[in-house]
């Protein structure tokens, strides 16, 4: 692991050239930005952007009329079985197509995903470039892979993912979330990552690398090379440990789309922010958040069972301002008891919340596991499970001060389902890679402050700060 910030620190400096190139090639480029977001935790990095969470012709016809450049859209595709989610991708792809045709407005899409490297890859971005020439005159030359997220401590160097830990870097297919149970892999390095996913369709030899010496010696003519001579979908994977490495590289690709390359993209948020021209800012304070006039207590959901979570959720515990419950999703397998635990945990939620108590409600530690070849059997519990979850936010009979969602799943459903968003503000973060969404108009409680807490984000103690400033 040291090796890695040997060559991180080794790395040179960039110039003032960087900013100058970037604002020259930057301040032409005017496609709509498309970013489909397999969960929310995608905004982590932006601010006054707007996210859908629906998709009809409707929807994506105000995506394209939206004055502002980058638009999220919530496809919460990580938690869909693969027929769903190529359906999905397809119904998207068709109407962005379409839509992009009658307003004359060329587009930029990318397929945002976990910076852990799991999600339904290579579907969607296959189904999405195959839906897209299907339905257009647009052929895809390559596709872009950055998985790299500055926030998340997630860098690619030699073309290896790292995921930063407290004693250095950890290879990512060496993590807890390279033993995901349906996404799970076994490559660090990305070429040969591709090679995994794609069985060998895309070898790991015929993958090309934009190396970080090329990108810290602002070598944009080979970058511009690899980039034009890509054709047939080709992968190109990006390295990168700073936003200036993505600025580097954005400079030289808006030059390929320039001279009529096109390129689809899977990436982390950090791309987004960059290709968006995102500015930083401060990190969101408690009087930006919550409302001097809403005396109700806030709504902490804990669904994630990555292992950083159930360490999270402890260190909140020694809070002893927040009521805490555990809901006990074993009772699933009986349905009397099952329902009789969901009115047991809506009752403390409704009682302690309207009394100006927070209350956090988190799930059983212990996975559901019905043994081997009962998949579908658990699936099918656990979308119980998701939905009584959701309904104790829906059914909240009083309007929190504010809600977290810990986990991607979790805060979709939370957010799509319990709080019934169908457009929200991304208003920016609370901390390092915990985006927030002011609530629309139409939602079950419009304008209060939804925090999207990742499952993989932060310390042991970032849940419990973030709380603590909440409740200052």
């Amino acid at each position: 692991m040291n090796n890695i910030e040997e060559r991180i620190k080794a790395l040179p400096s960039y110039d003032e050239q960087l900013n100058k190139k970037w604002e020259t090639v930057r301040s032409s480029f005017t496609h709509k930005i498309i970013v489909l977001d397999d969960d929310p935790t995608g905004v982590q990095t932006v601010h006054d952007i707007p996210v859908f969470t629906d998709w009809s012709e409707k929807d994506i016809e105000e995506v394209f009329q939206e004055e502002r450049q980058m638009v999220f859209i919530l496809t919460n595709s990580r938690a869909f079985s693969e027929k769903t989610t190529t359906e999905v991708h397809q119904n998207i792809a068709r109407r962005i197509a379409a839509t992009s045709e009658k307003m004359n407005i060329p587009f930029l899409l990318i397929s945002r995903s976990d910076s852990t490297m799991r999600g339904h890859y290579p579907l969607e971005t296959v189904v999405l470039k195959n839906t897209l020439e299907e339905n257009s005159d647009v052929n895809f030359d390559g596709e872009i892979i950055m998985p790299f997220f500055k926030e998340g401590g997630r860098v690619t160097v030699d073309d290896v993912h790292y995921i930063k830990q407290a004693d250095g870097y950890l290879p990512a297919g060496e993590s807890e979330f390279a033993k995901d149970r349906m996404f799970g892999f076994k490559s660090s390095n990305l070429c040969n990552y591709v090679d995994e996913k794609t069985a060998g369709k895309f070898p790991a030899s015929e993958v090309v690398t934009i190396s970080l010496d090329e990108l810290r010696a602002l070598d944009l003519e080979v970058i511009m090379k690899k980039l034009t001579q890509t054709n047939n979908f080709g992968k190109i994977v990006v390295n990168a440990v700073t936003e200036e490495d993505v600025k580097a590289f954005s400079i030289a690709l808006l030059q390929a789309i320039e001279q009529g390359k096109n390129f689809l993209f899977r990436t982390a948020a950090s791309f987004t922010k960059v290709i968006g021209d995102v500015s930083s800012r401060p990190y969101l304070t408690k009087e930006e958040l919550t409302s001097n006039s809403n005396d109700n207590g806030g709504l902490i959901v804990i669904g994630s069972h990555v292992q950083k979570t159930t360490n999270q959720l402890n260190m909140l515990k020694e809070l002893d301002t927040i009521s805490f419950i555990e809901f006990k999703v074993s009772l699933v397998k009986d349905p009397k008891a099952f329902e009789q635990e969901i009115i047991r945990v809506q009752s403390f939620i409704n009682n302690h919340i309207s009394k100006g108590q927070t209350v956090c409600i988190y799930t059983s530690r212990e996975r559901l596991d019905l043994g081997e070849g009962m998949q579908e059997e658990e699936l099918a519990l656990s979308v119980k499970i998701s939905d009584a979850v959701t309904q104790f936010v829906n059914e909240c009979t009083a309007v929190p001060s504010y809600v977290i969602a810990k986990g991607g799943i979790t805060s979709s459903d939370v957010g799509t389902k319990g709080l019934e968003v169908k457009k929200a503000e991304v208003i920016g973060q609370i901390t390092a890679g915990v985006p927030v969404w002011q609530t629309g108009e139409t939602s079950k409680f419009p304008s209060i402050p939804y925090i999207i807490f990742p499952g993989n984000v932060g310390e042991d103690d970032t849940l419990k700060k973030v709380v603590q400033h909440l409740e200052a």
